[in-house]
């Protein structure tokens, strides 16, 4: 049986009226991650693991590969012509497309290696990515023009390197897998619609956190782990690798919920991972795969974001467990 290759998968979606730039623009984003993949594959062939010797604007010790793959991305991307500006986790403000290419339609935002602290432990990891209208095309795109809500995102996807090479992605109508042909070098369709079942009985969250976190969290866990015996009566299970690409493809492909809650170590942080290269391109993923993605208080893909680097808690996957979250949230005195 053929498998459509993503090119093909595309086009059918320009016929459906997917824009033809912001296609062009995903064909681009997945051969600079295609680029990457080699990058991850060869490794420490290639002398390309361990630190780079700086830190991110997050303050984070950033990998070589981080570095490598956040220039993979801006040159496989800026000069498409699509753009009118580009963002990055591992950049402070907004990066300007190439000089001379014309200013396009879409703004890109991207993760360019999630879970990077895993790259030398040779663990799943991934790169994230999302594109948003551009409210002034033509003109270079301001870091205000980034600040828009995550439901007006066009199009998100992540690509996870692992044992096999992955792309799943979203335009906003359901959410389909790709595996990476090495052979060819292309990413061919293999997990269409993909659909997260609304019940599930397995929880990923870093338990060393555990005593610092709020009531409602600890108490979702603590029936979790009581299994039968508890208020639930199901066993659940737990699974945890430290890379949220790597969490939400498994939450994704069988069920879960994936959590990095707020906690009380520094209460003046909403949360660890960023709303606008993590939360707001996986949360949409997890809704348009039927799940639900909320920070506990709030839908995510709701918050107007207030700066490119803004942080937020994460409850997102399966639709019955986070709105069981969210009533534990609701319940707890504030």
């Amino acid at each position: 049986m053929h498998s459509p290759s993503l090119p093909e998968y595309l086009q059918g979606r320009v016929q459906a009226g997917l824009d033809a730039g912001l296609a062009r623009l995903l064909e681009a984003i997945a051969a600079s991650c295609v680029r990457i993949a080699v990058g991850v594959q060869r490794g420490a062939l290639d002398g390309v693991l361990g630190g780079a010797g700086a830190e991110n604007v997050q303050g984070e010790v950033q990998k070589k590969l981080d570095v490598l793959s956040n220039q993979w991305l801006l040159d496989g991307t800026a000069g498409t012509g699509e753009l009118g500006g580009i963002a990055s986790e591992e950049m402070d403000g907004v990066h300007p497309v190439a000089e001379g290419s014309p200013l396009g339609r879409w703004l890109l935002l991207f993760d360019p290696l999630d879970g990077s602290s895993n790259i030398d432990v040779n663990v799943t990891i991934g790169t994230i990515f999302s594109l948003l209208p551009h409210p002034h095309p033509g003109v270079p795109a301001t870091e205000a023009d980034f600040l828009q809500a995550g439901h007006h995102q066009a199009a998100a996807g992540y690509v996870a390197y692992g044992p096999q090479v992955q792309l799943v992605l979203t335009t906003g109508a359901g959410v389909d897998g790709f595996t990476l042909d090495p052979s060819s070098g292309r990413f061919l369709l293999t997990a269409p619609a993909i659909t997260l079942p609304a019940d599930t009985r397995e929880f990923s969250i870093n338990t060393s956190n555990a005593r610092f976190w709020e009531p409602p969290v600890a108490r979702y866990i603590q029936e979790c782990v009581a299994g039968k015996a508890g208020p639930r009566g199901e066993n659940f299970n737990m699974r945890w690798v430290g890379s949220m690409v790597a969490d939400v493809h498994r939450t994704l492909g069988r069920g879960g919920v994936f959590m990095y809650p707020r906690d009380t170590r520094d209460l003046a942080k909403p949360g660890k991972l960023r709303l606008m290269y993590e939360a707001n391109p996986m949360g949409w993923l997890v809704e348009q795969a039927g799940g639900r993605a909320s920070t506990g208080h709030e839908r995510i893909l709701d918050i107007t974001p207030a700066g490119l680097h803004q942080r937020v808690a994460v409850i997102m996957g399966s639709r019955n467990e986070v709105e069981r979250l969210d009533a534990y949230h609701a319940e707890a005195p504030t």
